[in-house]
């Protein structure tokens, strides 16, 4: 089993962390910006990262690769199987990749990355979406955190691990999540990001990053 593409990338960190917790080996292939060998763009036809292959198997997109991978190895199942559960999950799995990756994006890309590949920075365009984008996103992750500190069946799933994935990328650019105004939500962003899963990788990526 191979992960290509960094684990900067929160759409890599959710495999990584998906296949770590279930308890899997994999290789990982960190890939980042720039040209794609003809290898990686046989796997990721438009040179989006994750890409991934088992055996002969290959497959792009972090939410196809992590629903594989939950079906192929079935132990530990991150994944729900009861209908209402199994939907919630996707759902928040979207929810992650899109409206949460929007609000964070901007605010990690030019606060961190832009600077160190020799991109022009715009922090005003941070600013912004921390003013306005971020704290809708906040809102409602103080809505849903149950008390059990999961966000489906109290249990870890698919659904902590893509929403924190992102919240990973926003502490790389000094942002936490405000404990006074958001309790629930700093703690279980806290509880999941201290996860063996998640700080192993956090802990490389910020030296890759010189953080």
């Amino acid at each position: 089993m191979i992960v290509h593409g960094s684990s900067i990338s929160p759409f890599v960190r959710k495999v990584l962390v998906f296949v770590a917790e279930k308890g899997l080996a994999t290789q990982h292939t960190p890939t980042g910006i720039g040209p794609k060998s003809a290898e990686f763009m046989e796997i990721s036809p438009f040179g989006k990262i994750p890409a991934f292959e088992d055996g002969d198997y290959k497959l792009c997109d972090s939410s196809a690769i992590v629903h594989y991978i939950d079906a192929a190895y079935p132990q530990k199942s991150l994944i729900p199987a009861e209908p209402r559960a199994r939907g919630k999950t996707v759902w928040f799995d979207e929810y992650a990749d899109t409206i949460m990756f929007a609000a964070f994006a901007p605010i990690f890309f030019n606060r961190v990355l832009a600077s160190r590949i020799g991109l022009p920075v715009d922090l005003g365009a941070a600013d912004k979406a921390e003013a306005e984008a971020v704290p809708p996103v906040l809102d409602y992750l103080e809505t849903i955190v149950t008390d059990s500190g999961y966000l489906i069946e109290d249990r870890l799933t698919l659904a902590d691990i893509a929403v924190c994935a992102p919240l990973a990328n926003a502490g790389f650019a000094g942002m936490v999540v405000d404990s006074a105004r958001y309790p629930r939500a700093a703690a279980y962003t806290s509880a999941i990001l201290a996860r063996p899963s998640f700080d192993v990788l956090i802990a490389q990526d910020r030296k890759a990053l010189g953080l």
